[in-house]
């Protein structure tokens, strides 16, 4: 396993998100709650992984206490990460849900609390407050924001008084807005601070196992504008790089596509995993080399990558639904991308490429 050190931590660059843990929308059942969520975690700490991502609204809790039941016995080797969800995030509120977070994992104290996104109404400083005193009283060690551009980035770092040591943004391969000029990676690159990558693999699109040939058949991509037709026949062209790098290293696309991310200084990915070996081939991501002629050519094909997205992409996306039999209602998550289980839900309505 690889690190990055920044802000005074060191975290490994391919970390395990946990959203998946006790969620009856990804339809893992209990077998996987009861059993396979806690083993990932300790394979995750075999292997050298120590960055562990959960929410509190991540099956209601139920990840929170899932991922402590596993780390018990070996708190050290975890770096423990968590999120408050920003409803009436005041500053009492935000104590106390810190308090039942570090409660449900069963730790004295959590390493990385994060604000899960922003709340447009409620004023951030009274945001910041409730972390503030949280860092006062040692039940939080460092603090971090969710899904923030960096004005609000900035702006949260102003409010608490102190560095706010991580954004965590989705970025991969098929979405560049966060290493764009003025965008989060910059920032933390030129400020000491870390990103980390959710859906690294973009729902697996990155994985190479579909284009316009051989589109995904779960209804839940439905409600993905990435897996349009018009946007998987963009995409050939970043796949078949994937998939030709992929065979020069003796490795799998997905591993490729984590490998990018994580090539890119201040940044740390966090992949799910619905299986052992599933979080083994994520693991061996960290120590996958691309050459610099590698990185370029995968750089180049994402720029090259333009989606359909927002407004265009609406009447494709109704079609798609009404032929996947789903009511035409918000997209569902996506039950069928195991590498992705441990992202958030993205916004495809914004316009970056």
């Amino acid at each position: 396993m690889r690190y990055v050190e920044a802000g005074g931590v060191r975290l490994s660059v391919i970390g395990l998100g946990t959203w998946q843990f006790g969620s009856a929308e990804w339809g893992y059942g209990e077998d996987y709650a009861r059993t396979t969520a806690g083993q990932l975690v300790r394979r995750a700490l075999d292997l050298g992984i120590n960055l562990i991502d959960t929410a509190e609204i991540y099956g209601m809790g139920r990840s929170e206490r899932i991922v402590g039941e596993a780390i018990a016995g070996r708190r050290d080797e975890a770096f423990v990460a968590t999120k408050v969800f920003p409803v009436l995030p005041i500053s009492p509120v935000v104590q106390w849900r810190g308090v039942q977070s570090a409660r449900r994992l069963g730790v004295s104290h959590l390493d990385l609390y994060q604000v899960h996104w922003p709340n447009p109404v409620v004023p951030l400083p009274t945001t910041m407050r409730g972390m503030r005193a949280l860092l006062e009283v040692g039940l939080v060690r460092h603090v971090g924001v969710s899904n923030f551009d960096v004005a609000w980035w900035r702006r949260a770092e102003r409010a608490l008084g102190s560095p706010v040591l991580t954004n965590q943004v989705q970025y991969s391969l098929a979405c560049r807005k966060p290493d764009r000029a003025g965008g989060v990676v910059p920032y933390a690159q030129q400020h000491d601070r870390l990103v980390i990558a959710y859906s690294p693999l973009a729902q697996g699109l990155l994985g190479a196992r579909y284009d316009a040939s051989h589109p995904p058949s779960g209804s839940a991509r439905a409600g993905n504008p990435l897996f349009l037709p018009e946007n998987l026949e963009m995409a050939q062209g970043l796949i078949d790089a994937l998939r030709t790098v992929a065979r020069s290293h003796d490795a799998t696309p997905a591993q490729v596509a984590l490998a990018w991310v994580i090539r890119r200084p201040n940044v740390v990915a966090i992949p799910g995993a619905s299986s052992i070996e599933q979080l083994e081939r994520n693991a061996e991501a960290a120590d996958l080399e691309l050459s610099d002629d590698d990185d370029a050519w995968l750089t180049d094909e994402s720029d090259r990558f333009r989606p359909v997205r927002g407004v265009a992409a609406l009447p494709g996306l109704l079609a798609a639904r009404r032929a996947a039999g789903r009511p035409s209602g918000p997209a569902p998550v996506d039950e069928t991308a195991p590498e992705e289980v441990g992202a958030e839900v993205v916004d495809f309505a914004d316009s970056d490429a």
